[in-house]
């Protein structure tokens, strides 16, 4: 059997063992994506795709060939999957390591095998793994046969549609790198299932044979095919290296469960899913249980990473995923706002490797809370909308299938609820039909995804060769008329939208801003003669042409079409956001020296995020100096400019430019027409963006910095409001100083004052506490220890007690006490939460090892532990059952 190892410490041994082959560990990116080709980052590889592509391997001033990450992923084309089995997840873990033009397959390959099967790591019976292995690529076969030693029957050769990256590029594209791969596979024995390796290769599925690694050999430039219709791969100049391990596959394995939310993170989410709506968890059968941790996991990682609901981009997706979770809590008996509260159990199980999830557990949890609260209620109206068409329902009636999805499109309702209320009125669902228009529904939506796994490494996008770069005229107008020059779904043109499809339009003169520089993209309306639709996102393509995702709600939309474009009024809070970005960019350069160099943005209408190198958490002076500067801007009222110039004339001129970002000879400048005073040194504003702004400073209305954190290794993350938002947030802030000084009896200029008090109260009642805990100790040990009993146990004199109502320093202490007056080489004591053991240092020098004591008798008492040879201390649940193993532990 593999060790047994928490999903923590597998993260944390990848990690160090790939150090030990001189990768740089280098942390998680964000959920949300380095690059605007998916919303969230879908792979290991993606932060790095410029490296792959053969930028300098350079990061944060470090430069290193190889890198290793867990990172962190989210995808969401098969969401309904999700619970439904128990291999699906939205959110996971990606081990990867990678080399940029350094190691190539005999490394990967042996490095894999070194950390999967030797006992210092993972532990694997070599006798269980099994690999596959791209038809042609004999290298990979050799290095697996002659130096590792697989038997050839462990090895299967597949096509490009299994064994390729991207699958079926030889043939199929996109144009660029590509490569084969090698998957590793684990044998988890007969009780999960009697298929063989032989049966894998003609069904592709098993729940025996468990792949934990795949291996990406990057080595060939795909081009187009040649005269006769064959692929043409050229060697790239230099080969990399792109390896994924799931960590919830090899928790998965080495912790002896049958599937991913059986492992130590979710077991605890699911357990308190089923304390809080009093219904148990039963495997196979308990899909809601499953949708519900997986959601709320996600959710809040994705929250944690700064991303809002929304009716937009991610913020709309994380909306889709958390209203999925509420729909099957509700299914689940929940009628009031309560997954917020399964939070903390997230934070518990990943936040010593995410800091964010600890420092945003509270905005994560109000955000949940509040999005409960009003989904539930639009929950509430679908029940009266059901309840309007039973009823005028005859009994063995069918539900027209229809009918049933639009309560799940509009009321978020699943068919599985629906049914269960039809039932009562003794009608079925015409669940076919049902299926019918689920699928309609889910082709138009791929039709209108624009991106996929392809693009990764920046694929061609053939679909929209031909079409000149989009006129953008939103700098100067809010609403415009352009003509539709393309419609875009699922990668090829179409001929016409419908009412309720979305797909990616192309027009020829737009007013949308499309993502860029950190600015989000706009939303909007189009209309047209005899229709209209929502603009939803826009982005654009590296030659400009601008895509605009608009879910058609009415009337035909068809190519040649003239429209009248209309930007989202939320707009004018993006300027506000965006022009205060550039500000606090200045002023932070100004208080903490020029060192500072932005590293990433968001600029979105509810708020802005900044990051910036700096090495050390802002002080309550530095952050009231960077909000005085801004607020000197806002109040001077300052034009605010732009103009195209050379770049040559803008650097002269003295323009910030962002370190990395890549700029043409051309460049667009926006300037504050106007400096401020920062101890009597003037500081002025003027970078090169491409970004939508406010026409004067003044237009910012009120600024508030929010938070300072640490979001990598010398980079800090600021996140402020401006506007309404920032008016919002104090209103907010004074009411609730306000509400908790009337809680204590005072006003808010002594809140305090009052808490100090109380503070003062309460560790003085703490150190009453303490003396009464530790005389109940002593009560309950009698005089020197006679309670104790004390007997010879692998050639050591141990002394053990139970206790009751005692903890922490208190157990620690009579521990202590017990030691000193039993004479005993080792000393056990047990409480209803707590185990403590120690030993006295001749007991040590001979062999005793507290530590590794108290983890077998924690294990016997529902808990764990450790600690050092002399001292070592568990949390536990059954005292009678960890003292109970003190014989076999010796």
């Amino acid at each position: 059997m593999p060790r047994h190892l928490s999903t923590s410490e597998i993260r944390t041994m990848f990690l160090q063992f790939f150090q030990g082959k001189e990768h740089l560990i280098l942390p998680s990116h964000s959920t949300v994506a380095p690059d605007p080709t998916t919303l969230f980052t879908v792979a290991g590889m993606q932060p790095f795709k410029e490296q792959f592509m053969g930028a300098p391997a350079v990061f944060d001033g470090r430069a290193s060939k190889r890198v290793t990450t867990a990172q962190k992923c989210v995808r969401v084309g098969d969401i309904e999957n999700v619970g439904r089995t128990r291999r699906h997840l939205s959110l996971f873990e990606m081990m990867g390591n990678f080399s940029f033009g350094d190691y190539f397959k005999k490394e990967a390959i042996l490095w894999a095998w070194e950390f999967l099967t030797s006992p210092e790591w993972m532990g694997m019976d070599p006798a269980h793994m099994y690999v596959t292995i791209y038809k042609d690529d004999d290298e990979a076969f050799g290095y697996w046969t002659e130096l590792v030693g697989l038997p050839a029957s462990h090895i299967h050769r597949f096509d490009a549609d299994e064994n390729f990256w991207p699958a079926n590029a030889p043939l199929e594209g996109p144009n660029g790198p590509c490569g084969p791969c090698s998957e590793i596979y684990y044998d988890r024995g007969e009780k999960y299932g009697a298929d063989t390796w032989g049966d894998y290769y003609q069904t592709r599925e098993s729940a025996r044979f468990l792949e934990v690694w795949n291996l990406v050999f990057p080595q060939y430039d795909r081009q187009d095919l040649d005269a006769q219709g064959q692929p043409v791969l050229k060697d790239l100049p230099f080969k990399n290296i792109d390896t994924g391990m799931g960590l919830e596959r090899v928790a998965s394995v080495v912790q002896d469960v049958p599937d991913f939310y059986s492992n130590d993170v979710f077991k605890p989410i699911i357990e308190e899913i089923a304390a809080l709506t009093g219904r148990a968890y039963e495997g196979e059968i308990s899909v809601s249980h499953r949708v519900v941790a997986e959601h709320v996991r996600s959710v809040s990682m994705i929250l944690a990473d700064g991303t809002a609901f929304s009716n937009t981009g991610a913020g709309y997706t994380a909306r889709k995923i958390m209203r999925r979770a509420i729909r099957h809590a509700y299914m689940l008996g929940l009628r009031e706002p309560t997954l917020f509260q399964l939070v903390p159990r997230v934070v518990a199980g990943m936040g010593s490797a995410y800091p964010e999830l600890v420092s945003g557990q509270e905005r994560v949890q109000a955000a949940m809370r509040a999005e409960e609260d009003r989904f539930l209620k639009t929950v509430e109206g679908g029940i009266q909308r059901l309840g309007g068409l039973l009823r005028g329902m005859e009994k063995g009636s069918t539900l027209p299938g229809a009918d049933a999805f639009e309560l799940y499109d509009t009321y978020g309702f699943p068919v599985d609820l629906t049914r269960e209320i039809a039932e009562e009125y003794g009608v079925s669902v015409d669940e076919a039909g049902y299926a019918e228009s689920l699928e309609h529904a889910q082709e138009l939506a791929r039709a209108g995804s624009k991106y996929g796994k392809s693009e990764l490494f920046g694929g061609n996008q053939e679909v929209f060769d031909g079409l000149s770069a989009t006129s953008f005229v939103g700098y100067d107008e809010l609403q415009a008329e352009g003509q539709v020059l393309a419609l875009v779904g699922a990668g090829q043109r179409l001929e016409h939208l419908t009412a309720g499809s979305e797909a990616t339009v192309i027009l020829n003169r737009t007013p949308f801003y499309a993502e860029s520089g950190g600015e989000v993209g706009d939303t909007g309306r189009l209309e047209w003669d005899g229709g209209a639709g929502v603009v939803r996102d826009t982005q654009k393509t590296k030659a400009g042409v601008f895509l605009h995702d608009v879910l058609v709600e009415e009337g035909e939309l068809k190519e040649g079409v003239t429209v009248r474009a209309a930007v989202n009024p939320a707009r004018a809070a993006i300027q506000r956001h965006h022009t205060a970005t550039h500000l606090l960019h200045a002023a932070l350069r100004a208080v903490l020296g020029s060192g500072v160099q932005q590293k990433g943005s968001l600029v979105a209408a509810d708020r802005l995020r900044f990051d910036f190198s700096h090495g050390a958490a802002l002080s309550a002076a530095e952050v009231a100096q960077v909000e005085l500067l801004v607020s000197r801007w806002v109040s001077a009222n300052f034009p605010v400019s732009w103009q195209e110039m050379p770049i040559a004339d803008a650097k002269a001129m003295g323009a910030t430019a962002l370190f990395g970002e890549k700029y043409g000879d051309t460049v667009r400048v926006v300037r504050v027409e106007g400096d401020v005073d920062h101890e009597g040194a003037r500081v002025s504003s003027m970078e090169l963006c491409g970004g939508a702004h406010v026409r004067r400073t003044g237009d910012i209305g009120a600024f508030v910095l929010l938070s300072d954190e640490n979001v990598a290794a010398g980079v800090r993350r600021i996140e402020a409001l401006a506007g309404d938002a920032a008016t919002t947030w104090v209103r907010e802030r004074l009411t609730g100083a306000a509400k908790a000084a009337a809680l204590l009896n005072t006003s808010p200029d002594g809140l305090e004052a009052r808490i100090q008090g109380l503070q003062g109260q309460l560790k003085a009642a703490e150190k009453d506490v303490a003396a009464v805990k530790r005389q109940l100790a002593e009560a309950q040990m009698g005089g020197g220890g006679s309670a104790a009993q004390t007997r010879d146990l692998g050639g050591f004199r141990v002394a053990s007690l139970k206790l009751s109502g005692i903890e922490g320093n208190e157990l620690r202490g009579a521990a202590d006490k017990l030691l000193d007056q039993s004479g005993a080489d080792l000393v056990v004591i047990a409480s209803d939460k707590g185990l403590v053991v120690k030993a006295t240092k001749a007991a040590v020098e001979k062999g005793a090892h507290a530590g590794q004591l108290v983890g077998k008798l924690a294990a016997a008492g529902g808990g764990k532990g450790g600690g050092r040879p002399d001292m070592a201390q568990a949390g536990i649940t059954d005292a009678d059952g960890a003292l109970g193993a003190l014989d076999s532990a010796f």
